[in-house]
């Protein structure tokens, strides 16, 4: 299975919240970046992070279309439409780019459409808790 392969059976997995065949195909060390100003951003380090990113994103019934899925050595672009219908919404293009290593998705990197308004909608979806509440 190449790797282009491996982001499809990804992508149906976590469509059909499949987390053992989602988890199959990241290395244990896997780094996934996620751009912002907003609770979710940041990088999430090992599978479980990855997971706990993933679950939150369920929280908020995030759903992504993939529009062009490219393919390079250890490299895979993909080019994709996530939405959510929650409060306040969300529709936007989005670009990841996997690396592999080892047959393994090792490192992800995420782009947004329109940060700003990604980062509107993270942060009402995801609102923090008041000081001082916050930091307990």
């Amino acid at each position: 299975m190449g790797n282009l392969d491996k982001i499809q059976a990804l992508f149906a997995a976590y469509a059909r919240k499949d987390v053992t065949a989602v988890q199959s195909v990241m290395a244990d060390d896997i780094i996934w970046r996620i751009p912002g100003h907003h609770p979710l951003a940041g990088p999430k380090h090992g599978i479980e992070e990855v997971m706990a990113l993933f679950d939150q994103l369920a929280r908020a019934d995030f759903k992504a279309q993939p529009l062009v899925i490219a393919e390079s050595g250890d490299y895979v672009v993909d080019h994709h439409r996530g939405w959510s219908e929650v409060s306040p919404g969300l529709d936007l293009k989005w670009c990841l780019v996997f690396r592999f290593e080892g047959g393994k998705i090792k490192e992800v990197t995420n782009f947004c459409e329109d940060q700003h308004r990604a980062d509107i909608f993270f942060n009402t979806v995801y609102a923090l808790k008041p000081l001082p509440d916050r930091l307990a």
